[in-house]
């Protein structure tokens, strides 16, 4: 920016998105810099104004979900994409970063690196630095390592969790990765644990709804969230610090570390419920997973 390029943050979610254009507007609110975002939680009108600023210079970072990857986007002078969570992304859109890689400076960002990038960084053909000191604001926060437990579905096991969580002024992540009956499993929750605040998000739901449910969640107002896969990248909420997620044997090992990863973000002790079906009714990869 000091040498008056552009910089573009990829990221493979909006909530992510959101998230990112939040903490760089907090962090750059005292320099004379210009950011915006680019998802669906903007209107055709507002991403469309975004886009014609970046063509003419106007916006120094812009961050944003694959929009950012499509023709229409043209760029004044881009120095640097930053792409984070790289592993999410696929084949088409990592060639476009390739057509695009000529000209700038790519850094890309991920705690789950893909076997060819870790290859590519290990035979020395991209340079590779592993950030393992945490933020210097939280140096003084003594986390505690998230207590996991592989359980069979059990409605008092989740009550409970859920209820030790609240009373203790805590937040709730359920995980359920089927829109389809997700409504269904939030009345069942009901009826379980009248005692929560429920809330549902999932990524077919309208993009102002899902960014309302989601500020009401951040901020406490819900305390149980009965979600799909979305939460999975970037949410950072430390006060939720219990994971239930159900079918977890229908995830890769990479993506559970993934959604455990969203909780025990504080000094709270945290806790990941992994359900599954009876054993004979697990896979063998499950088994041996």
């Amino acid at each position: 920016m000091i040498n008056h390029k552009q910089v573009a943050l990829l990221v493979p979610t909006t909530l992510l998105a959101e998230q990112h254009y939040e903490n760089f507007c907090d962090r750059f609110a005292n320099w004379p810099i210009r950011i915006e975002s680019l998802s669906r939680f903007k209107t055709a009108k507002q991403q469309q104004a975004v886009i014609e600023d970046l063509k003419q210079g106007k916006v120094d970072i812009v961050i944003g979900t694959h929009k950012l990857l499509q023709e229409e986007v043209k760029w004044r002078d881009l120095g640097l994409l930053i792409v984070d969570e790289e592993h999410r992304f696929g084949v088409r859109q990592k060639e476009r970063i390739k057509a695009m890689r000529a000209n700038i400076d790519i850094l890309t960002l991920t705690a789950t690196p893909i076997p060819r990038t870790l290859n590519m960084a290990m035979s020395g053909m991209r340079d590779f630095s592993i950030i393992a000191t945490p933020p210097a604001r939280r140096l003084a926060v003594n986390r505690l390592a998230v207590k996991t437990f592989v359980r069979e579905y059990d409605d008092m096991m989740i009550r409970e969790a859920i209820l030790r969580e609240i009373l203790r002024g805590g937040q709730v992540y359920y995980l359920h990765n089927d829109v389809a009956t997700i409504e269904k499993i939030r009345d069942q929750l009901a009826e379980l644990v009248p005692e929560a605040r429920l809330a549902v998000a999932h990524g077919q739901m309208h993009e102002r709804d899902l960014e309302r449910i989601m500020n009401d969640f951040h901020h406490q107002r819900s305390n149980l969230l009965v979600c799909t896969t979305i939460i999975e990248t970037g949410i950072d909420i430390p006060n939720a610090n219990t994971i239930i997620i159900e079918r977890a044997d229908k995830f890769g090992l990479a993506q559970l570390h993934q959604l455990r990863g969203r909780i025990g973000r504080s000094y709270h002790q945290a806790y990941a419920y992994l359900l599954t079906p009876h054993p004979k009714l697990l896979s063998k990869d499950a088994k041996n997973g």
